[in-house]
């Protein structure tokens, strides 16, 4: 039985979902505005973190005052993201597709990929609204995909989710508690279907560490691991919001290495993805909607220490994908 807490939370998101879906547009988003602008004022554990990642981003040097207004266009976008999900399935069609600034053809070469029956990993940060490019890219015509969402508490709101996610047309697979999802994507990777999945930040103590704006960080080797053992392509992407819809960029495919281990190759290929996300958030600073520690020196050794045990316990090497977030999983 859910906890009395469990009960609010679950009831408080069911409300807030019906809430903004009959208020007028320009209200809710003020309202989202309003609540992100005194979270950041807080300066609470998750501002700080976030400003620690974007001095990374915009250089030690950055000053004090253009940091703090990188971090507040971050988080008025982080709440743009949960107003336009809980929007989503009011939103029309035509805007949908029309909203999207589809740089140089992504739509184009998911599709002929799709077309050649290859399987297709697309690989992504926590950036902009993706939700709304999933929904994108089966509006046209690519059908459906499979991804992973890590757990939520309470329960009921894990699955308001996944049902959400599944209405939208996407295969939702549990990181944990059920089946291993690395299986599944393989078997659906073999069938020449499409999968997306985060990989800008570590969630199992068994990421790959790689160079990341000068520094080391760790990230997910899930999408690398799966072209590896598919023969799928492995491409990445970045979102942006622009003023009244949004961006998308799909890089050229990353190739496997011709020599080396299989997992030497995982680590060059999830390299060559971080190189990728960093340029797209050079560019998009404030679409990096990313709360949480990446960096190697930001993390807990001993906590890391205790995760990796874990993770090697239930064999979760070479950067196996046992978990990811497809963002927007964690509470705001």
């Amino acid at each position: 039985m859910p906890g009395l807490k469990d009960r609010i939370v679950s009831a408080g998101y069911g409300l807030g979902w019906s809430l903004v879906c009959k208020l007028p547009e320009s209200w809710a988003a003020g309202a989202f505005q309003f609540f992100a602008d005194m979270a950041w004022r807080r300066q609470g554990a998750r501002v700080r973190v976030l400003e620690a990642n974007l001095v990374r981003v915009l250089g030690a040097d950055v000053d004090g005052k253009v940091l703090r207004y990188a971090s507040r266009g971050v988080m008025r976008n982080y709440a743009r993201y949960w107003l336009e999900v809980f929007r989503l399935p009011i939103l029309p069609v035509e805007r949908l597709v029309d909203g999207m600034h589809d740089e140089h053809g992504a739509a184009q070469q998911i599709m002929e990929t799709v077309a050649t029956g290859r399987g297709l990993v697309i690989a992504l940060p926590h950036m902009g609204n993706w939700d709304q490019a999933g929904a994108w890219i089966i509006t046209k015509g690519a059908g459906s995909f499979t991804t992973v969402m890590e757990r939520l508490e309470p329960e009921s709101l894990y699955e308001r989710f996944v049902t959400f996610r599944e209405g939208l047309g996407m295969e939702v697979l549990p990181a944990s508690g059920g089946v291993r999802p690395f299986g599944i994507l393989a078997e659906r990777l073999r069938a020449g279907k499409i999968v997306i999945l985060p990989a800008d930040r570590d969630v199992t103590g068994s990421g790959i560490e790689v160079e990341f704006f000068g520094e080391k960080a760790k990230m997910m080797g899930g999408a690398a691991a799966l072209a590896v053992l598919t023969g799928a392509a492995l491409v990445p992407a970045t979102l942006w919001f622009e003023e009244d819809g949004w961006g998308v960029r799909i890089g050229a495919e990353i190739q496997q290495p011709s020599e080396g281990t299989r997992s030497q190759k995982i680590a060059a290929m999830t390299q060559d993805v971080a190189r990728f996300f960093e340029s797209g958030i050079r560019e998009h600073p404030h679409d990096w909607l990313m709360l949480q520690r990446v960096f190697v020196a930001d993390l807990d050794p001993e906590r890391q220490a205790r995760a990796a045990a874990r993770a090697a316990r239930n064999g979760q090497g070479n950067g196996e994908l046992t978990g990811g977030q497809l963002s927007g999983q964690e509470a705001p």
